[in-house]
């Protein structure tokens, strides 16, 4: 018989969710699917506009990862007219990603992922969240919210405006920064690097202390991430992806991505599902983010970070397929955007105010890619000659993640399903917040943040959760 249990709100997944969990006559779980059921609809109402609006326009695509948007959509105006910035401007754009990614790292790690952590286990529901974390780690919450505070005022020192910046443009940036702006930026990037340091620990603390859970979703997959000459980077570099045996499976352009990656629409969801073209084992899936980008870098080259990286694959060893360990993943990383920031703002480059190289060419096709906080994000434009949008596709990185993230629910469903409804949801949540979606981003909608968990045999339904 089918129960029907009501939750609401939904806590701490970023948009409109539905699992669906099919078993076999033995009780086995079969298959499970997140199903995304807002509709974005950006692709098809920005045909018409003009190209040069789609750095700001594109921003409103997502609240929570804005500035990546905005980069991805300006470094594809810079292919759209055949243009490179002045290295000003690519400071600066650098920048403003780092400062993007210390918000939404601090945010995620701390206020979503964190009550899954540092809550013990067990704990109700109305228990994990950030409140009670804040009670019991106060000094901890108070440091990772100042942290979200410095990386968004340093976005905003750069990109004009905190949630829906304005300054990337074809060519460069509309402005730059002066010496005054400099300073207080300087500042706030030594604040982070310290912030991260003590985010680092206190994260890697409660991970240690619970290896149990770092082992309870181990999803072997392909990785990809963008390095440069086999480094880290996060603006400017190559894809690269790594079959789950560490080998490079492929290294390639932006550009290319229509050749080496199959996106297909789903039956039942919004977001569509990308596959990668291994050239030796075919279609296959991946995954991107924090996780996958330290799988496939050779090094980091800030000098924290990097002695950070060593004791993650002391630890986890490398590709490391459990995917709890990119929480670990994500704190390194935070303290990688810190250090960048810092090292960035020391070059005197920086204060040059030539920010944006003229453009005289024809307008054409653009395509370009940045790391945004969830990984890989791409956008893609087909241009008229008159600097209309004839055709436009963006792959964001929860749709790089639709296979992992299914694996992972399917891993964490396997052990809970004769549980009570708050275990079968506890586990869910708790896979996916691994991942760190953003359903707003993948699709897009406004409204409320159900999360619906079906349990299905031969098409019948067995069981149905909602929170």
């Amino acid at each position: 018989m089918t129960r029907l249990i009501e939750a609401n709100p939904v806590t701490r997944i970023e948009g409109h969710a539905k699992v669906s969990i099919e078993i076999d006559d033995a009780g086995n779980v079969v298959d499970a699917t997140l199903q995304v059921l807002e509709f974005r609809g950006f692709e098809k109402f920005v045909q018409g506009m003009q190209v040069e609006l789609m750095p700001t326009l594109t921003t409103r695509i997502c609240g929570t990862c804005p500035h990546a948007h905005h980069l991805a959509a300006a470094k594809a105006l810079d292919r759209v007219f055949s243009v490179d910035p002045p290295r000003s401007a690519v400071l600066l754009r650098g920048l403003l990603n780092c400062g993007s990614m210390i918000h939404s790292h601090a945010i995620h790690f701390f206020a979503l992922a964190g009550p899954d952590l540092f809550v013990p286990p067990g704990a109700p529901a109305s228990e994990r969240n950030v409140l009670s974390l804040l009670r019991a780690e106060p000094e901890l919450v108070q440091n990772a919210l100042r942290l979200r505070s410095v990386g968004q005022r340093i976005a905003e020192l750069v990109g004009g405006r905190g949630t829906h910046p304005v300054t990337c443009v074809a060519g460069g940036m509309a402005a730059g920064i002066d010496v005054e702006a400099r300073e207080h930026a300087r500042r706030l990037a030594a604040e982070a690097v310290t912030l991260a340091q003590f985010a680092l620990r206190a994260g890697g603390s409660v991970l240690e202390r619970r290896p149990e859970a770092l082992i309870t979703l181990p999803i072997a997959c392909h990785d990809m991430g963008t390095v440069r000459d086999g480094a880290l980077e996060l603006y400017d570099g190559t894809l690269r992806v790594c079959r789950s045996d560490g080998s490079v499976a492929k290294e390639f352009s932006a550009e290319e991505y229509g050749d080496v990656m199959v996106e297909r629409a789903l039956p039942r969801s919004y977001a569509k599902q990308v596959a990668f073209r291994d050239p030796a084992q075919g279609l296959v899936a991946y995954r991107v983010g924090p996780l996958a980008r330290l799988n496939v870098v050779d090094r980091i080259e800030t000098p924290m970070a990097a002695d950070a990286l060593g004791r993650f694959r002391e630890r986890w060893g490398k590709p490391c397929a459990d995917v709890v360990a990119g929480h670990f993943a994500r704190l390194v990383e935070l303290l990688h955007h810190a250090e960048k920031a810092a090292a960035l703002l020391e070059d005197d480059a920086i204060l040059d105010p030539s920010v944006r190289t003229p453009i005289t060419a024809t307008p054409r096709r653009g395509i370009a890619h940045v790391e945004a906080p969830r990984g890989v994000l791409i956008h893609d434009y087909d241009v008229e000659e008159n600097g209309l949008v004839r055709s436009a596709n963006f792959v964001v990185a929860t749709q790089h993640n639709l296979w992992a993230i299914n694996s992972s629910i399917r891993c964490a469903a396997e052990g809970v399903l004769d549980g009570d409804d708050e275990q079968v949801l506890s586990a869910v949540e708790f896979a996916i917040r691994c991942h760190d979606p953003c359903l707003s981003c993948s699709t897009h909608q406004v409204g409320a943040m159900p999360l619906d968990v079906t349990v299905a045999r031969g098409g019948q339904i067995l069981r149905r959760v909602r929170r």
